[in-house]
């Protein structure tokens, strides 16, 4: 069946905010802990919601929150300043609404955040379906968040591809039978995603056109 809904993940894929979250991150840990571990440990957990992360630093649950605001508090005060979409994407979203196609976004951010990304870029239009970790109960890898985003869609997954940069995408997108696409314009190479065996490799955004 041909693909007629296209999935998409946020940071990674359609914009650039990984300075941002590097940032945001050492800037937490600075605060709460008074260290910088390295970007490894973090960029580890891209792609999981905040309270994921932070939960393999402490199992308090205060102590999780108190981190989860400071985060957000900083990544909101300078989202704007460091975030951009990546070259080509905004016009590979637009050709493929253009050609009829069906789009929604599943990211770990919460609802808000995730809309502000795609004001930035100028796309919020162009998603039929947002869903974030504040619209779940298990998040990716879980194939819950891909699951929803169908049932809002009232699509199938043999019709849908999901497409994003992090291995958690790529396993939730397979846990819910949909195809998967690896973005490789992210922070992760060929490398890092190679075992997972996605269905489509994407070397840069025009590549998108391979799917439609």
């Amino acid at each position: 069946m041909a693909l007629t809904t296209f999935l998409f993940d946020l940071d990674g894929t359609l914009i650039d905010s990984i300075e941002l979250i590097l940032r945001s991150y050492r800037h937490t840990m600075r605060t709460h802990r008074g260290v910088e571990p390295p970007d490894e440990v973090w960029m580890e957990g891209l792609g999981t919601p905040l309270w994921v992360q932070f939960r393999h630093w402490t199992e308090d649950e205060t102590e999780i929150r108190a981190m989860v605001d400071t985060y957000r508090t900083y990544n909101l005060a300078h989202h704007d300043a460091l975030v951009r979409p990546y070259d080509g994407v905004v016009a590979e979203v637009r050709r493929l609404l253009a050609e009829g196609k069906v789009l929604g976004l599943v990211t770990s951010k919460m609802r808000g955040g995730a809309l502000r990304g795609l004001r930035l870029a100028g796309i919020e239009d162009a998603f039929t379906v947002v869903v974030g970790s504040d619209d779940v109960t298990n998040p990716k890898p879980h194939p819950e968040p891909v699951r929803i985003a169908l049932e809002r869609l009232e699509r199938t997954p043999d019709e849908a591809v999901f497409i994003g940069d992090s291995r958690h995408d790529l396993e939730c997108g397979r846990a819910a039978g949909v195809a998967t696409a690896a973005v490789l314009w992210g922070p992760f190479d060929r490398a890092h995603l190679q075992d997972l065996e996605p269905d489509y490799w994407l070397e840069q955004p025009r590549d998108l056109a391979q799917l439609s």
